[in-house]
C-alpha cells in the first residue's frame, strides 16, 4: 500500500491508496469531484482483497468505476469493508476499520471504510455496496448520507463487483450531504434531480415496538413530526422480521462465490466469516427455495403497502453505534444480538430491491430510512433533497 502524508489514516479506512489519482476526464459534469472506492470494485492496475486475506475471484474491470471517470470524477483510493462485505461490524483481516470520530467504536458494515473516508472529507463521496444493509448502516453511525438504488438500475451497475449475493446485492454512494448523490445521480442517468414537495405525500411509518433503543425511537418519532409539520400525512405501517428469507439466500449464494477458497485446507479467512460461510454451504436446495418462497410473500405484503403508501420511514440502526467487539445491544426488547437487530431493520429493504436512502438525525450518529417503490428513485431523492434544504 501506497500512502500520502496528507492522508494520516488511524482509523485503517483505507485498503489501497496510488500515489496519484484515477484522473477523471476534464470537463464533464462530475469534474472536480473525487471518490473512494469499496475494495471490492475492479479498477486495472488496483489489488483487489475484499478486506480479506482468502483468494477471491476476480470480478473484471467495473462498469461503474469508468462511467465515473468518464463523467469526471477523480478516484483516489480503495477503502477497507467488512470482510468479504459479509458482516455490518467493519471487522476484517486487516485490523478493521474504527469510527472515524471515536476510536472505541465500530462504523458500522460493510462499507465502513467508504463512510469514514468522507465522513473525514477524504473523498467527496464514496462508493459502496448494499447486501442488507451495508450502505445505509455505516452511513447512520458515521452521520454521512447513504443511497442504495432499486435492484437492477441501469445506471449502477454491478458488472466488474465482487458479489456477495446475486440476489441482494446493490451498488451505491455515501456522501456528506444529499446534493452531492443527487449530482452523481444526475450525471449517470442524465436527468437532474428537482427537490420534490412534501405536502400530501403519505408516509408510512414502520417502527415496530422494541427493536430500536429509546434514542432511535425517538429519533425516528421526531423525523417523522418534521415531516408531517412539511404536510406529509403518517401512518404506522406493519412488516415483520424477515432474516429467516435473507440470511439462507445471502449465506448459500456467498458460500457458492467463495467455493474455490472454502476447499483450501486454510482458506485465510476470518473465524466468524468462516464459520458463515461453511453454515451457507450445508444448506440444503430445499432450505434456499424456502427461503425464496418467503422473499415471494414478503414481496407481497411490501407491494401492498406501497399500493397505500408514498414512501415508508423507518430507523436506520437499532441504536448509536456500539464499542469495538460488542455481540450483543440493548433495545427496549431487551439484550439481544447486534446482527439480528441491525439487519432486521435494512435487509428488507435490499432483498426486496426498492430505493433506499439513509439521512442523519438532530441525535448524533443515528440515522432513519425513507424507502420509495420500485423505480421512483429520482423522486426519493427529491424528497430528500427537499428535506435536506428545510423545504
Amino acid at each position: 500500500m501506497s500512502t500520502t502524508p496528507d492522508f494520516p489514516d488511524p482509523q485503517r479506512a483505507w485498503a489501497y491508496r496510488p500515489a496519484e489519482p484515477l484522473s477523471g476526464a476534464a470537463g464533464g459534469p462530475l469534474s472536480g469531484l473525487t471518490f473512494s472506492v469499496k475494495d471490492l470494485y475492479g479498477v486495472p492496475g488496483w489489488p483487489l482483497t475484499a478486506s480479506t486475506r482468502a483468494p477471491v475471484p476476480d470480478p473484471g474491470e467495473s462498469v461503474l468505476v469508468r462511467r465515473l471517470l468518464e463523467l469526471g470524477a477523480s478516484a483516489v483510493g480503495k477503502t477497507h469493508l467488512h470482510e468479504i462485505a459479509l458482516g455490518i461490524t467493519g471487522m476484517n483481516g486487516y485490523g478493521s476499520t474504527t469510527h472515524p470520530h471515536d476510536p472505541a467504536r465500530i462504523p458500522g458494515g460493510s462499507s465502513g471504510g467508504a463512510a469514514v473516508s468522507v465522513a473525514l472529507g477524504q473523498a467527496d463521496f464514496a462508493l459502496g455496496t448494499d447486501t442488507g444493509g451495508s450502505i445505509r448502516v455505516p452511513a447512520a453511525w458515521c452521520g454521512v448520507v447513504g443511497y442504495k438504488p432499486t435492484k437492477g438500475h441501469p445506471d449502477w451497475s454491478t458488472e466488474g463487483v465482487l458479489p456477495l449475493s446475486w440476489t441482494c446485492d446493490h451498488t451505491g454512494p455515501l456522501a456528506r450531504d444529499l446534493a452531492t448523490i443527487a449530482r452523481v445521480q444526475a450525471a449517470l442517468t442524465g436527468r437532474q434531480i428537482e427537490a420534490q414537495d412534501w405536502n400530501g405525500v403519505r408516509v408510512g411509518l414502520w417502527l415496530p415496538d422494541g427493536w430500536t433503543d429509546s434514542a432511535l425511537h425517538e429519533a425516528t418519532l421526531a423525523f417523522a413530526a418534521d415531516l408531517k409539520r412539511r404536510g406529509a400525512t403518517i401512518t404506522p405501517v406493519y412488516l415483520p422480521e424477515m432474516l429467516d428469507a435473507y440470511s439462507p439466500i445471502v449465506l448459500s449464494e456467498a458460500a457458492s462465490i467463495h467455493a474455490k477458497a472454502l476447499k483450501l485446507d486454510e482458506p485465510g479467512f476470518q473465524p466468524f466469516t468462516l464459520a458463515a460461510l461453511r453454515q451457507g454451504a450445508a444448506l440444503s436446495d430445499e432450505e434456499v427455495q424456502h427461503a425464496f418462497d418467503r422473499r415471494a410473500d414478503y414481496a407481497w405484503l411490501l407491494n401492498g403497502l406501497f399500493t397505500a403508501f408514498d414512501v415508508l420511514l423507518a430507523p436506520a440502526v437499532p441504536t448509536p453505534p456500539p464499542l469495538i467487539g460488542q455481540d450483543e445491544v440493548e433495545v427496549e426488547a431487551g439484550t439481544l444480538p447486534l446482527r439480528r437487530v441491525v439487519l432486521r431493520l435494512t435487509a428488507p429493504f435490499s432483498m426486496l430491491g426498492v430505493p433506499t436512502i439513509s439521512l442523519p438525525t438532530s441525535t448524533p450518529y443515528v440515522g432513519v430510512q425513507l424507502v420509495g417503490r420500485h423505480g421512483e428513485d429520482d423522486r426519493l431523492l427529491g424528497l430528500g433533497l427537499a428535506w435536506e434544504a428545510g423545504a
